[in-house]
């Protein structure tokens, strides 16, 4: 397989500003800007790109070097000066006319407040990618450059106040680790020189603190797996001075290998769900202080596209088996339909309550099921049944429609299946869209895939499910006042709910972008979560339909989330961006927060959404639920699926084996498990009789 890189970043190695990009950083322990003076401009701080570049700031090796005009270029010109004149004349009198005027509101309006920054003043008014995804661009090293300058080697940085906070206390490299491939990405030569040499003389796992166990594997392990995997296999990409055979040729491989040793503490648990958190020194594994001491279940079954990749990288098959039998365990609790309850006990192997979501706690289950059948090259079906199952589910409990508008809601059912639904739609959820579009084709283009055998009636109505709720997300940035999206917003829904399961509905192919637009009523935004944090998932699944359909109105529609971002989470001075306290409020308050997941997902999706389709193709590779891209691969003789499904029913209900009393005569009690099928009409016996068909014995009898 073969990337092609972004022309623009391409750098030249004979330009007279080598010798300046070149240098590397005399300590990996500090910040490279030596000046942390507060008041100076934006545009000061990130230099040459809006104008001189300060002499005491680094060049930047993806900015070529612009040569002078030659002097015979200059006298073609003089002679065509007189007809050049002619044509602005007329021009000008075109424009004047009204001809020429741009249509829609002027990108200068996207300014962000106080700061007086300019990133978005020079966009084209026309749909110029290459140019915008180079203001995304713009936009990371202003982020990144605040980073570097005020809290260079923390966990946490604070925009506002311009200050620093580590998670343990030598840090875990949070912020640099999750920010290396976007680097690389980016072709940012210079940021990814410091970032790795301070990962080379400053990190270190072995400290005697617990960290999460998902969050963890997510960003650190998977930051660092996937800079080794572009590091390696495309070395053209911010490519850096290694000699073959030096001690830090496999730095992040061997980084990664030493927190992975550390977290496979967290297995260790009675059933071989990881705990919560894990100690990084002792390795020992610790239960959730909150939810009766329960793991999340989207966190414990969002780590094995990490350790699957790290075994397929070391051979080291425990990283597979670990990792592989959590899926196991949770399958063989055979909930209904394959939804499954957000919350799951490490000792016992079995979930807590009954509130199903796919929303906090509950949304990347679903995600690692279909990536993780595409990650090993469609030869683990089993991933791909499981995902069938919960697809199915979702669309027979959970997708239901607004009122009046009737745009799709994938709500929630706190108190179990057969209890009332709650339309309720975390900002989270939005990763669906796109995941959904991802099943259905395999992430190959809708074109090439609907002419596969396996195309039929089910990927069809997949696609068309990935379009309606990407358009209800969309409806979350349009209908506040600054354009984005609360953490959280609810609808108001036809009473009795009308649900997908019973009849389909149709809203309007586009929405009406009046203030008084009707589509907006559908939508309630509570005063508790009107926060925005700056989250990927929208973004990400514009980036998946539009890499799938090719319909620009996706791109369209991104560039409007990019604009309001800039325009309304820009800090003050030189701290760059922070997610904000109120999207209702033209104004808002910031909170003094940049997340990690903004420098690693969400400006790495808008610049890969505005990029060429050829960088990361997503019949490839697939990304982690963390934005890291990792290589599909073929499972070979050291690995393979170790564990098969129970045998189900229609609605997913484990079919128990008798005891030897029940054999005699006895009852069969059953287990609800996951059942590999389309949703089923029929109603599930709650007993089976004498003489009935035996299979595997379940782990556990409810």
């Amino acid at each position: 397989m073969s990337y092609a890189l972004p022309r623009s970043n391409a750098p030249s190695f004979h330009d007279p500003q080598r010798a300046f990009e070149s240098q590397a950083w005399g300590s990996s322990g500090r910040s490279r800007f030596q000046d942390h003076g507060h008041n100076n401009a934006v545009a000061e701080k990130i230099g040459g790109v809006f104008g001189d570049r300060k002499s005491s700031l680094p060049m930047y090796k993806d900015k070529p070097y612009h040569y002078a005009a030659s002097g015979r270029r200059l006298r073609w010109f003089r002679r065509k000066r007189t007809l050049g004149g002619l044509l602005l004349i007329i021009l000008g009198f075109l424009y004047w006319l009204g001809i020429l005027s741009p249509s829609g509101k002027d990108i200068k309006d996207a300014m962000p407040r106080k700061s007086g920054w300019s990133l978005l003043s020079s966009a084209p008014k026309g749909p110029n990618w290459d140019d915008r995804r180079e203001k995304v661009k713009d936009a990371f090293k202003l982020s990144w450059g605040a980073y570097e300058r005020h809290a260079w080697g923390f966990d946490e940085f604070h925009p506002v106040t311009k200050q620093g906070r580590q998670m343990v206390p030598n840090g875990m490299g949070w912020i640099i680790v999750d920010a290396l491939d976007t680097l690389m990405l980016m072709n940012l030569t210079t940021e990814l020189t410091h970032a790795r040499e301070w990962i080379s003389t400053n990190l270190t796992y072995d400290q005697d603190h617990d960290v999460n166990t998902f969050e963890t594997t997510i960003r650190m392990l998977g930051g660092l797996l996937s800079a080794h995997y572009l590091s390696t296999d495309f070395p053209n990409m911010a490519p850096l001075s290694i000699p073959d055979g030096s001690p830090g040729e496999d730095l992040y491989l061997e980084k990664a290998t030493d927190l992975a040793d550390r977290l496979l503490g967290a297995y260790e648990s009675p059933s071989g769900v990881p705990f919560a958190s894990v100690n990084l020194h002792t390795r020992k594994g610790i239960k959730s202080n909150d939810d009766g001491g329960a793991s999340s279940t989207a966190e414990a079954t969002s780590l094995q596209l990490e350790m699957k990749y790290l075994a397929k990288l070391t051979g080291e098959t425990n990283y597979w088996s670990k990792a592989e039998k959590v899926m196991q365990v949770v399958d063989d609790n055979g909930m209904r339909d394959g939804l499954l309850p957000i919350f799951l006990y490490a000792d016992r192997g079995t979930f807590r309550n009954d509130n199903i979501r796919l929303g906090s706690r509950g949304d990347s289950y679903y995600e690692y099921l279909i990536k993780q059948y595409l990650q090993t090259s469609q030869q683990e079906p089993i991933y791909q049944e499981m995902w069938n199952q919960s697809l199915c589910g979702v669309r027979k409990h959970l997708i239901t429609y607004s009122n009046p508008t009737n745009l799709t809601v994938l709500a929630e059912r706190p108190t179990g299946l057969d209890k009332p639904l709650v339309p309720k739609m975390d900002h989270l959820v939005c990763f669906m869209p796109g995941t959904i579009a991802l099943g259905a084709t395999g992430g190959k283009a809708l074109a090439k895939a609907k002419l596969s055998p396996a195309w039929g009636r089910q990927q069809e109505e997949e696609m068309e499910l990935a379009r309606q709720l990407m358009k209800t997300c969309w409806g979350m940035y349009k209908v506040t006042p600054t354009g984005l999206a609360p953490e959280i917003a609810h609808f108001n829904i036809h009473d009795p709910p009308v649900m997908m399961e019973d009849r389909i509905l149709h809203s309007p192919d586009e929405l009406d972008s009046a203030a008084d637009a009707d589509w907006k009523q559908d939508y309630v935004i509570k005063p508790a979560d009107t926060h925005n944090l700056q989250r990927p998932e929208t973004v990400e699944s514009l980036f998946y339909m539009w890499r799938i359909t090719g319909d620009e109105k996706y791109r369209v529609w991104g560039w409007e989330m990019f604009q309001s971002f800039v325009k309304y989470t820009a800090v003050e001075g030189d701290g760059g961006f922070s997610s904000i306290n109120s999207v209702d409020t033209i104004s808002p308050s910031t909170r003094d927060n940049m997340e990690s997941f903004w420098l690693a997902e969400t400006l790495k999706y808008f610049y890969l959404l505005f990029g060429p389709n050829d960088i990361f193709p997503l019949d490839e590779i697939v990304l982690n639920t963390e934005a890291h891209p990792f290589p599909r691969f073929q499972l070979g003789k050291l690995f393979s699926t170790g564990w098969k499904r129970k045998q189900r029913d229609e609605q997913g209900r484990l079919v128990s084996e008798k005891t030897p009393e029940e054999k005699k005569g006895g009852e069969v009690r059953m287990q609800t498990v996951t059942v590999a099928a389309a949703p089923a009409q029929s109603v599930v016996a709650e007993k089976v009789e004498a003489g009935a068909a035996l299979v595997e014995t379940p782990t556990s009898v409810v």
